[in-house]
């Protein structure tokens, strides 16, 4: 189970982020309606009967795997004794957060298991990944990100692809939008040695490497092989850290086709534990920038 969240007013978190994202609304949104239900001793059997409803559709709601209704959430308001004038703001982001989010064109190509990540990314404080197979999507060139999609997708029609590349492009450009998150990014060094989509691609996205090493908002790290021996959370692994007192952190485990999101205590311990080993392991910046390079000579 989740940590039980602190009862802290999502009109207060909205205050602090006003351009906050549909998805993390709703995840404060559940966030509040758990700490408040559970600030009533009311179990979720009596919350689900209260608006004709499984327990379970409680647990839903309150963990953002389902759309928030207005209804359910103001009579939910009304059975936990909420303050009727932070109902009507409470309501109010209950329809804000219901509204198309910016990737909602792209909706062909987004599944519901990566529609989180995508919602949550941009409202992080720090993005941590690390990655054993390709560069991170959010580093990628548009050229490595087709080869990429490609590679998964390779009965996809052309302009299916052509929106997932331009989905993952997208995700970036917003990475370097005013208050974007750190992203920390680590990469096994056999990333460097795998020419995805043949040696002038991979050239062309080891220098764009070498120039994200200079981006403050970026830290890269590549992980030699003895590294990556030494310390491993074994598969990629994203994990979104929040600012302290807006959101639990997530981490996010992606299949092929499907995904987890974990945010229990001691899954978030332990992965943030397997990263920061790895991190301390791992080639500093500068010892990187020389691997990077080193690298780039085989494709010359």
């Amino acid at each position: 189970m989740p940590a039980a969240p602190q009862l802290v007013s999502p009109i207060q978190l909205l205050e602090r982020r006003p351009d906050m994202g549909a998805k993390a609304m709703a995840r404060v949104l559940g966030n509040y309606l758990r700490a408040l239900r559970e600030s009533q001793s009311i179990s979720p059997v009596v919350a689900g009967r209260h608006i004709r409803a499984h327990a379970s559709k409680i647990s839903r709601m309150e963990t953002a795997h389902v759309n928030l209704k207005s209804r359910d959430v103001e009579e939910l308001l009304a059975l936990y004794g909420a303050d009727p004038v932070e109902q009507r703001q409470i309501i109010a982001m209950v329809e804000r957060s219901a509204r198309p989010d910016w990737w909602q064109p792209y909706g062909e190509v987004v599944p519901d298991w990566l529609q989180q990540l995508i919602g949550l990314e941009r409202d992080a404080h720090v993005i941590r990944t690390y990655e054993n197979q390709f560069v991170p999507g959010l580093l990628q060139t548009p050229a490595y990100a087709q080869a990429v999609v490609l590679s998964g997708h390779r009965l996809a029609p052309a302009d299916e692809v052509e929106q997932r590349v331009q989905l993952r492009l997208e995700r970036q450009r917003r990475m370097h939008a005013p208050g974007a998150p750190v992203l920390w990014a680590l990469i096994d060094e056999g990333v460097l040695h795998r020419p995805v989509g043949g040696r002038q691609v991979m050239r062309d996205q080891l220098v764009y490497l070498l120039e994200v090493l200079r981006q403050p908002g970026v830290r890269l790290q590549v992980a030699s092989y003895e590294a990556s021996a030494a310390a491993t959370p074994g598969a990629a692994v994203t994990y979104l850290r929040f600012a302290q007192g807006f959101l639990p952190d997530v981490v996010y485990l992606e299949h092929m086709t499907s995904a987890v999101y974990l945010d229990r205590l001691e899954d978030l311990d332990r992965y943030r534990a397997a990263l920061d080993e790895l991190s301390a392991v791992a080639a500093t910046p500068a010892e990187s920038r020389l691997l990077l390079e080193e690298a780039l000579t085989r494709y010359e």
